[in-house]
């Protein structure tokens, strides 16, 4: 056996040294144990890495098939072809063989309908794993010479680097195609404007002057076949080495010639589209020219609405419409998506000539157009362009005009819209890594007539949509899809207050069901009556998950005029001769901002500190505000929930105090490199330690030998007992912790005065971003931590119900 008694990772390293040292094998993607592809000097004018290799790899010997199926499942989880070029070969090996099997052979599995890729790849027990295997056995058994492709590292090793010699060479990879679908045409997008679009001699801003779009000419090309583009009611056209540009738009004056041609003689556009099958499948076509309005920046995409709402909930949206008015609503009412982009809310409605749809791009316009003519029941002349948040209702069709003209008939409108979404500022401008893009959203006549009233929400343009709608149709029905926020963020506490309509109805989803829509996060319809005026306080809504299954329902509350758990911190501030031994940062109040709850040295540690001292006054409290804001997991449906300033029953629960403190000690992110770490719960004796820690404070904090004030809390000092009690829990986290301590106190270099932050990087090291790997080769470390975290999960559990109960949480 060539390689016996290692670790997988210095396995990597051998073979790597031992058969591929040509190449290079350096590059982490996502999961993939192993990958080899073209180092840069070898690499032919190509615009993406040249992979060979994608593989997973096992320390002992292995079935080669449930290796190959750990790492199919592993790339179609991740879509990594969608992002990378796929590479000629997927393989697997471990410390004996080594087995290749061509990407082509195996790729339509990554095709498959209804499949559930969420599944864990190492998991053989699934049936998505078994379905996958069997796949991947039909293939070796059935398509490929198997004997071709698998080596014993010893007995075949001359063979094997005959192989790698006639097969990995750079720009002769000679695999099929990648294939297009409408999974992956946005990627392919992505990739074509840095290689195409800048040989493609246009003057692309008065093309956006003329709303032709950089996607036009995408379209062009991956809808053509030999450089030739086959559906020809798009607004440009690929005519074997040139664009052909609409002639409606050439005669606006913005184009000198219905002509554009390339500035390289093609050659970046031939060579990239030699990676791609064109055209994909016409299943598509329709899919993708309706979904045109991904093709754009991000900015235009966000004011234009970058909500693509999924079929699945425009079917149930209707249903919980017709569920609120009945099965003949759609003769009763007249219906207006007044932000329609390609008008796909709309599918499914029947009656045409009660439906009005009217989108910002007149492009979207025209491709609402086309698609009436491929049978899409809309009319022609209910269908124009109109910017809702800057154009005045004069210049509305007549027939919709009347109707909001009247109050009677604006009782039987149904404004109904997933409109777009653009904010100010969003988590990463809080955190101080982005800029805010305040501009998005303030340029909106809207905005300037109504920000007076609605504060902060009128930096959102669905609020700006919805306070239209509320002041300027008054009576009318508003269905729509937005994210919470309209009902609980603070931030909406002035939008509240103007926009006073009865909520009939509602359902919520995960947000990531949505095109484009990053984060775990709930989305809701709302089914508003603006005739009826209703203080929202609080509903009980449906719940789906991302099957469409209805899973549960769920109260939302307003949280109006309700104190949060920060004021609840901030009130247990400034007490008499405090000592300072940390820094907790306190952004927002709900779940969506709990990667900003943490514990750390200092504030001068943080860009923009929000949050508290820590001292020896206010450690009780805060050590329940820590363990509240983390114990509770944090999902897409509570996402928004807010944390509340509790009742009093906390204050006599000290086994509670106890629990959260032990929670705190053991997952904060105190580094000794920024001070002073008062952290360490341990005395030096009790870890084996080599010298005196600097500061004994956390210690002598647990053993009661520090002087508290007499009060009934965790710092009451007391003649029957100083020393802290501590739960069975809580006492299997300081075992766990101590023994954690002990080992790394036996290294030969620690750190007297490490902290557990401190402790995990000394054994999980950094990557070459800087950030700490999450493994560590140390088997001993593993099983230490792996034990640690497992105790810190039980605690987290015990300490959850008493959250609820002291009204943390509603």
């Amino acid at each position: 056996m060539k390689y016996k008694n290692i670790l997988e990772e210095e396995i990597k390293n051998k073979v790597t040294q031992d058969f591929f040292q040509k190449f290079d094998c350096t590059k982490i993607l996502g999961k993939i144990d192993f990958a080899v592809k073209i180092k840069r000097s070898q690499q032919a004018i190509n615009f993406n890495d040249e992979y060979l290799l994608w593989a997973e790899a096992k320390k002992y010997p292995a079935d080669i098939l449930a290796m190959l199926t750990q790492l199919v499942l592993t790339i179609g989880k991740a879509r990594t072809f969608d992002e990378i070029l796929p590479p000629k070969f997927l393989g697997c090996y471990d410390n004996e063989k080594i087995a290749f099997v061509p990407y082509h052979d195996v790729q339509d599995i990554f095709y498959q309908n209804d499949f559930n890729w969420s599944v864990t790849p190492s998991n053989h027990d699934t049936k998505e794993f078994k379905q996958v295997y069997n796949q991947v056995k039909k293939v070796v058994e059935n398509d490929i010479p198997w004997e071709t492709y698998l080596f014993n590292f010893e007995s075949d090793e001359k063979e094997l680097r005959r192989f790698i010699r006639e097969n990995f060479i750079a720009g002769k990879l000679d695999i099929s195609k990648n294939k297009i679908d409408k999974s992956n045409f946005i990627i392919i997008y992505n990739k074509w404007l840095e290689t195409v679009k800048p040989t493609i001699s246009v003057n692309w801003e008065a093309a956006k002057r003329s709303e032709i779009i950089d996607g036009d000419f995408y379209l062009a090309d991956l809808l053509s076949a030999e450089n030739k583009t086959l559906k020809e009611k798009l607004f440009v056209l690929l005519k074997l080495n040139f664009y052909e540009i609409d002639r409606k738009l050439e005669e606006s004056g913005m184009f000198s010639s219905k002509r554009a041609d390339f500035t390289d003689n093609q050659k970046a556009h031939n060579a990239f589209w030699a990676k791609y099958e064109r055209p994909p499948k016409e299943d598509y076509w329709d899919y993708i020219i309706e979904r045109r309005d991904l093709l754009v920046p991000q900015d235009v995409r966000e004011r234009k609405g970058s909500f693509f709402t999924p079929r699945q909930w425009v079917e149930l949206s209707q249903k919980y419409i017709t569920d609120v008015f009945g099965e003949d609503w759609q003769d009763e009412y007249t219906v207006w998506d007044c932000a329609a982009g390609t008008g796909n809310l709309l599918a499914g409605l029947t009656n045409k000539y009660n439906i009005w749809a009217s989108t910002l791009d007149r492009q979207d316009v025209d491709v609402m157009r086309e698609r009436i003519k491929n049978g899409a029941n809309l009319l022609e002349d209910h269908v124009f362009q109109f910017d809702f948040l800057n154009d005045d209702f004069s210049m509305l069709p007549e027939g919709l005009r009347k109707i909001i003209s009247s109050p009677k008939a604006r009782k039987k409108l149904i404004i109904y819209i997933n409109p777009p979404y653009a904010e100010a500022a969003s988590t990463a401008t809080v955190a101080g890594t982005k800029e805010n893009k305040t501009n998005v959203a303030v340029t909106t006549k809207t905005y300037q007539r109504y920000q007076a009233k609605i504060g902060i929400a009128g930096r959102e343009l669905f609020a700006q949509f919805f306070a239209r709608i509320y002041c300027e149709i008054p009576g009318v029905i508003l269905a729509e899809f937005s994210k919470l926020k309209i009902l609980q963020a603070p931030n909406f506490e002035n939008f509240r207050k103007l926009f006073q309509a009865k909520l009939e109805k509602m359902f919520v989803v995960p947000a990531d069901t949505f095109d484009n829509v990053k984060g775990k996060f709930p989305i809701g319809f709302y089914i508003w009556d603006t005739g009826k005026t209703k203080n929202f306080t609080r509903i009980k809504s449906d719940v789906y998950n991302e099957q469409s299954n209805l899973i549960s329902t769920k109260f939302f509350l307003s949280y109006a005029n309700t104190q949060t758990i920060n004021d609840w911190l901030i009130s247990t501030r400034n007490r008499f001769n405090e000592k300072n031994i940390g820094f907790v940062s306190c952004k927002g109040s709900d779940f969506q901002n709990v990667n900003l709850i943490f514990i750390i040295n200092h504030k001068s540690q943080l860009p923009h500190p929000r949050g508290t001292w820590i001292t020896d006054k206010n450690l009780a409290e805060v050590g329940i505000y820590y363990s509240v804001r983390h114990c509770v997991k944090a999902t897409w449906l509570n996402d928004r929930d807010q944390f509340l300033y509790p009742n009093n029953g906390w204050k006599a629960d000290l086994e509670f105090q106890n629990d959260c403190l032990t929670y705190t000690l053991f997952s904060n992110n105190i580094q000794s490199q920024y001070g002073a770490n008062h952290w360490i719960p341990f005395s030096e004796a009790e870890v084996n330690s080599r010298d005196k820690f600097e500061s004994r404070f956390m210690a002598d904090f647990i053993n009661g030998k520090l002087e508290q004030p007499a009060k009934n809390t965790l710092f009451s000092k007391t003649k029957e007992s100083k020393k802290l009690e501590f739960s069975a829990t809580a006492q299997a986290v300081f075992d766990a912790g101590k023994e954690l301590w002990k080992y790394y106190h036996a290294q030969p270099k620690c750190n007297v005065n490490a902290s557990l932050h401190d402790i995990r990087e000394h054994f999980q090291g950094r990557n070459d971003k800087g950030k700490m790997n999450t493994k560590s080769s140390d088997e001993k470390y593993t099983e230490l931590i792996t034990t640690l975290r497992n105790s810190i999960k039980a605690l987290a559990r015990k300490i959850e119900p008493k959250v609820y109960e002291y009204g943390f949480l509603k």
